[in-house]
């Protein structure tokens, strides 16, 4: 089986990691993590304090456990509490506005903000935000938008302890920071999936940890 009938989107995908990273090197406030395995990058103080409690706010109003793509198959393999958030309260379509704006990717290829709140003692477990083309999800996924390109993830709160990012393949921890947005691109240059952005939610050890995260999709999501 060939490389593009495995990842179908591989070539928009080569495209869009090009077009953004271009347009991030152009941008002073974007600090990239030294590692050229994975294309991590960083922007201190992305959200004010009153934006993100508000957006904190709003996880608490729609949180429900956290569900898998699969669905099934993996008992406690995350234990947050996650949901989508409105997307018709201003702050939320200002932050769409300003992600679209520094990555350059339209909004309309980016899915529903989601939040999420880990609470003393939960985690997320490795894993990947591309989907496995080979797996049965796919074909819905693909009609709805295609393969994951970046990931934008911005911190809302610091922790007292614990409920670090960590990047496990390539020994990256990143602790949590009031209004700090990281973004990764999940592929490689050549547009196939990058198995070094494979990343944990590590536990919450003292207090509680609220993170906003949007995935934009290769083509227009549905």
């Amino acid at each position: 089986m060939t490389t593009r009938a495995i990842n179908p989107d591989c070539k928009a995908l080569a495209r869009i990691g090009a077009a953004v990273r271009g347009r991030l090197a152009q941008q002073p406030c974007v600090r990239r993590y030294p590692d050229e395995r994975a294309e991590i990058y960083a922007i201190d103080g992305f959200l004010a304090p009153l934006a993100c409690q508000r957006l904190m706010a709003l996880i608490d109003a729609v949180a429900c456990p956290s569900a898998l793509v699969t669905g099934e198959g993996w008992p406690d393999y995350r234990t947050s509490y996650s949901g989508d958030i409105d997307t018709a309260e201003p702050c939320v379509q200002d932050l769409e506005t300003r992600l679209s704006a520094i990555t350059g990717i339209a909004e309309c290829c980016g899915e529903s903000a989601q939040g999420q709140r880990y609470q003393c003692g939960q985690y997320f477990h490795e894993h990947c935000d591309w989907f496995d083309t080979t797996a049965g999800y796919w074909q819905d996924e693909r009609r709805c938008g295609g393969q994951r390109s970046w990931t934008a993830m911005i911190y809302l709160n610091a922790v007292d302890e614990g409920g670090m990012t960590d990047f496990t393949r390539v020994a990256l921890s990143i602790p949590p920071s009031a209004g700090t947005l990281l973004l990764w691109n999940n592929a490689l240059p050549d547009g196939t999936p990058n198995p070094w952005t494979m990343h944990a939610a590590r536990p919450v050890v003292r207090g509680v940890k609220y993170v906003v995260t949007k995935w934009f999709r290769t083509r227009t999501w549905q």
